[in-house]
């Protein structure tokens, strides 16, 4: 076993290596502040056959013990994994994916697993880290070293591994991954930042980067690991050569110009049918039949690569797209809202050939989603999902949730939230649906705008919209170009998907992905500034669809309105067991929900005059009265030497008959529970109790001949009763 120790921005990062998971081909412990997590890389022996892909599995395990908690449930163990979890590994997965070689084909699995976690550590980052140890010290084909930082910006700072505190007063909460040489990888929020300070930050954040890459290259260097031989695939000479000399460059060139996904789809692979077969008639002679069978799919192989190779040369050196755009052109758009009846509030945003429509549904207190995770508990307001069915792109697939589904919504959900209004402005639960109707490139954007454009549609009280746009990058021989408004086609053959989001004012979101070594400063530059001027151009058509949020909400949605209670007052309105709330309940029709912590009481129902009349009920049961003040009082309870009055709901005083003026004795006997009565508070003690006068009489004098044992009215159990 060897442990390896060193300061990293003012907590101790130690590699323990040799001591733990010794079967699996690479494994480190890597301890961070308070966290630790065990990192194990291993690869099957034999590649897979009639695979074209890495078949790579990254796995973040939450233990519920890394954090001192039992898991909820009958089974009380850990399940599937949580949204979190799976957002996670997709975290660790996408900067070192680039890294394994091109012919490897062997099965990779990659297991996060948590041991201790402590929030203020981001050990999800750290699996980027530990992941790029645990490879470079197995026998798995890994090529170079890749590890990750978390950035805040706090008090005009940059602060790498912020603690949660930190994070509460931070404009931007993002995290980079790269190599020595250049950042791989990007996802964040921030609170509308600008560009230059966006840049500023992922180039601070590559210098944190380098630090702790210079300490996993001592590590590794104390090893000398042989690692695994990358076969390539034995093709017999000539026998892709001779396919590839069929191919017209001007007539795939042409094919690729087809203007529309599908038409230019069915033409290419029209093109590849007539040169399988002539290659099939042309060189029968040469490649048998079984040659041929066994070979062709190198034949797809060659020919998906000239179409790379061909469309990016177009790009570099004539300025022209597959879809006839210039660089910086976005695709046509247009916006639609208010589309549905019932709905709350929806919206169609379509640029292209990507469409995603966007429906708001506003819900009740008791709608709000439940938290329960590692590091979380409580509910959460704002939910995002993002639903990618087969047909938008004309495919016949299962409906099953993906991991992709589930990052492309978190990453519109975080674009979005920061330009919700709080609890207090607007107190319902917010969620949003993206139906992707149509794909071809950049659909997670297309949810923003669409969720965007909703959002004002339902009535939710945003000061802005909020539009996205992804970034491509072509790079050949020391040029490049930044593409704008990328197609699918430019993302799966480019190098870079930049995906930027913000309002007029700056950047609220951000992802970015980069298949080549890495991505410079000037690079960057280019993509924020181009993705800033096309955001402006988005916005403009959105805000010419809908400038402001509708003034009313949808006849369909809830009725909520809220009012504060003092928290010293909360077991007043909830009574004994519940039973003043269960009341309010029945007597309004109406769902109450109270913040234990803040006091916030949203009272919601389909009752408009329900709702008010119960609001005002609340707040009369947390009146604090005075002396001086009048009331028209309701007599609860009659006894021999006076009245008890309820002057508010749920709180009495007694109206002794030396104070119900002339003839005491006769009224006495006059008046029946449920009278209504003018009184006037005459004192109220240390203790509360309230003493009344009947309206206009002057106050008796008396002497206090209390007895001892005197119980105020609210503590006695008749009163209970009459109060009940």
């Amino acid at each position: 076993m060897k442990v390896w120790e060193t300061e990293i921005f003012g907590r101790k990062l130690i590699i323990e290596h040799g001591k733990m998971a010794k079967q699996a081909h690479g494994s480190i412990l890597l301890k961070y502040g308070k966290s630790a997590i065990l990192v194990t890389a291993t690869a099957s022996k034999e590649a897979k056959d009639g695979i074209d892909f890495l078949p790579l599995t990254v796995e973040f395990q939450e233990k519920f013990y890394a954090v001192g908690k039992i898991p909820g449930g009958f089974l009380k163990r850990e399940g599937r994994p949580s949204s979190e979890a799976i957002l996670s590994s997709r975290l660790i997965d996408r900067p070192i994916r680039p890294l394994f070689p091109k012919d490897f084909h062997n099965d990779i699995q990659v297991i996060v697993t948590a041991f201790s976690m402590d929030n203020d550590d981001s050990i999800e980052t750290w699996g980027i880290t530990g992941a790029s140890f645990a490879l470079n010290l197995s026998p798995i084909p890994f090529d170079g070293m890749v590890a990750g930082v978390r950035l805040g910006y706090v008090d005009e700072k940059f602060v790498v591994f912020p603690t949660q505190e930190e994070l509460k007063n931070s404009r931007m909460d993002i995290v980079v991954a790269g190599t020595k040489e250049a950042i791989t990888m990007v996802e964040g929020e921030s609170l509308e930042v600008s560009e230059d300070e966006m840049v500023k930050a992922l180039l601070y954040a590559h210098e944190a980067i380098k630090q702790i890459i210079e300490f996993q290259e001592k590590v590794v260097s104390e090893f000398n690991i042989e690692k695994w031989e990358v076969i390539s695939p034995e093709i017999p000479e000539g026998f892709v050569e001779d396919f590839e000399k069929l191919i017209n460059d001007e007539e795939l060139e042409k094919r690729i110009l087809v203007k529309g996904k599908k038409d230019r789809d069915d033409a290419l692979d029209s093109y590849r049918k007539e040169l399988l077969e002539e290659f099939q008639t042309k060189y029968v002679e040469k490649w048998d039949n079984e040659n041929y069978e066994k070979y062709k799919k190198f034949l797809y192989e060659s020919f998906d690569e000239k179409i790379k190779k061909l469309m990016r040369k177009m790009i570099i050196e004539k300025n022209t797209r597959a879809d006839g755009r210039k660089i910086d052109e976005i695709r046509p758009i247009t916006c639609e809202i208010g589309l549905f009846e019932k709905t709350h509030g929806s919206a169609l945003f379509t640029r292209g050939e990507t469409q995603s429509l966007g429906v708001v549904t506003l819900g009740e207190p008791m709608d709000v989603q439940i938290i329960d995770t590692v590091f979380e508990e409580g509910e959460r307001r704002f939910m995002l999902h993002y639903n990618f069915p087969p047909f938008s792109t004309g495919e016949v697939k299962g409906l099953r949730l993906s991991r992709r589904e589930i990052g492309h919504g978190h990453l519109a959900e975080r674009a979005l939230k920061n330009m919700l209004p709080t609890e207090e402005e607007f107190p319902y639960i917010i969620r949003i649906v993206s139906e992707i109707l149509e794909s071809n490139g950049s659909s997670s954007m297309a949810t923003v705008c669409s969720g965007s454009l909703a959002l004002m549609d339902a009535g939710v009280p945003i000061p802005k919209h909020v539009a996205g746009v992804a970034m491509g990058l072509i790079f050949e021989d020391e040029k490049f170009v930044v593409l704008t408004d990328i197609l699918g086609m430019e993302d799966h053959l480019g190098d870079m998907d930049f995906k930027v989001t913000g309002t007029r004012d700056g950047i609220t979101a951000f992802q970015m992905d980069v298949k080549v070594a890495g991505v410079n400063e000037e690079v960057l530059k280019e993509a924020l500034e181009r993705a800033r001027v096309a955001r402006l151009h988005i916005l403009n058509i959105m805000y010419n669809t809908i400038s402001e949020p509708k003034k009313e909400l949808s006849p369909y949605a809830p009725l909520i309105k809220t009012t504060k209670i003092p928290i010293d007052k909360i077991s007043e309105v909830i009574g004994p067991g519940g039973r003043v709330i269960k009341g309010i309940h029945k007597d309004f029709d109406v769902e109450i929900s109270i913040d234990d912590e803040t006091g916030l009481t949203k009272v919601s129902g389909h009752n408009v005059q329900n709702i008010d009349n119960a609001i005002k009920y609340i707040e009369s049961l947390i009146k604090e009265v005075k002396e001086g003040e009048v009331f028209e009082g309701k007599v609860s309870r009659i006894e021999n030497y006076g009245l008890f009055v309820e002057i508010i709901p749920g709180k009495l005083g007694l109206l002794h008959m030396s104070n119900l003026g002339k003839d005491a004795k006769e009224l006495l006997k006059s008046i029946k529970i449920g009278d209504i009565m003018k009184v006037e508070i005459i004192s109220i003690d240390d203790n509360g109790r309230i003493q009344l006068k009947k309206f206009g009489e002057k106050t008796a004098e008396r002497k206090n001949h209390r007895r001892k044992n005197y119980q105020k009215p609210e503590e006695r159990n008749d009163h209970k009763k009459d109060a009940e």
